[in-house]
């Protein structure tokens, strides 16, 4: 068997090698130190001691398709790697592979948030934060973008969707993403999108407050309840195509709808409720409104959750140049790889150890056995 035979890491195959020709200490293949590091990650590594622990345990089985001319990298050289590894070059290898495995429908909700890796700064130095993209139906991360340390996610969010395939989806964020820029950026890349909306856009909130006074609004509406664990959580959704008391509105590119969610919550016999607004490019359909609202927490549950829980992100303190950013891309990876897998039942901590258990497992999960 060779690497290439690795389906997804045939995309990998690009990636241009950051450290020198000549340099002295270049002893390993890329490829292959890429190979080991997403080997070793779905199967329950999550630093590079781990990553290099692995590499030598199971160093027999990898000289069968990788080159390992000097053996396996040590972590020092695991982590120096890819830490000068471009993560743009990194990046666009992860799409393009993406691109082949996910099967977009019209009208999936990509759900955008950003999530910080809390441990992984210096000292004076913030904590890395990367703005997800995450497509709720298929259960795929589809990339990230850095947030600058001297910026915010609204200046990362339009250099992430110039890099997504958007077209026929619609796009959710918090209301830090509710820019008209952004907007105009969603638009563009043929994409509807549901925006919520805060104190952040002042005169904004304040005429959705006003247009959702009138109860002659609340024909148009959609209700979900729930119930779990003494809980109950009723949401109801009322929504608006009578834009005329928006200011500003030419602002917001393609802008069809609003919408008001209110949801009441009881617990223990304690009720809170608690009322969001949105902008939709939509047409005025509660149902569908509140379905994509309710869609975009899944970048919460079924991403930042799992990359925290399966992964341990959270506790990450890998920190030196690109290396968390190009880290955190491999555990997307990993995570996808998993979540595609569907020959056994269990969660993705039940799937990484049955991975590094069983090594025809593991190639299943890569693609390479069905």
């Amino acid at each position: 068997m060779s690497s290439r035979k690795l389906g997804l890491l045939e995309h990998f195959n690009t990636l241009p090698d950051p450290r020198r020709v000549n340099h002295n200490t270049k002893r390993h293949n890329l490829l292959d130190i890429v190979v080991i590091a997403v080997l070793a990650t779905i199967c329950g590594a999550d630093t590079w001691s781990d990553i290099e622990a692995f590499g030598l345990e199971k160093k027999k089985w990898l000289e069968t398709f990788l080159e390992l001319e000097n053996g396996i990298p040590s972590h020092d050289t695991f982590g120096r790697v890819f830490s000068i590894l471009d993560p743009q070059a990194f990046e666009r290898c992860f799409l393009a592979w993406t691109k082949t495995v996910r099967r977009r429908t019209r009208g999936e909700v990509v759900a955008i948030d950003g999530k910080s890796a809390r441990r992984a700064h210096g000292k004076g130095l913030r904590p890395i934060h990367l703005v997800n993209a995450f497509a709720t139906e298929s259960g795929i991360a589809l990339g990230h973008f850095r947030v600058d340390e001297k910026s915010n996610e609204i200046t990362a969010i339009p250099e992430l969707l110039k890099i997504l395939m958007l077209k026929g989806c619609i796009v959710t964020t918090d209301a830090m993403g509710t820019q008209g820029w952004i907007v105009k950026k969603i638009k563009e890349q043929g994409a509807d999108y549901v925006l919520a909306v805060k104190g952040n856009q002042g005169r904004l909130h304040r005429d959705l407050q006003k247009i959702f006074a009138h109860e002659k609004l609340r024909k148009n509406h959609a209700r979900t309840e729930e119930r779990a664990h003494g809980r109950k959580e009723v949401r109801a959704c009322v929504v608006t195509d009578d834009l005329s008391s928006i200011r500003d509105l030419d602002r917001w590119d393609g802008l069809r709808s609003v919408a008001a969610i209110t949801d009441t919550r009881t617990v223990n016999g304690t009720t809170r409720t608690a009322t969001r607004y949105f902008i939709s490019s939509l047409s005025a359909d509660a149902a569908r409104t509140l379905s994509a609202v309710r869609a975009h927490w899944k970048v919460e549950n079924s991403l930042h959750w799992s990359l925290d829980i399966a992964f341990r992100e959270d506790l990450s303190r890998v920190r030196i140049g690109h290396a968390q950013q190009n880290l955190a891309l491999i555990r997307k990876l990993a995570l996808n790889l998993l979540r595609r897998e569907h020959s056994v039942r269990g969660g993705i901590i039940g799937k990484r150890l049955r991975a590094g258990w069983n090594e025809d497992y593991l190639l299943k999960v890569t693609g390479v056995l069905t």
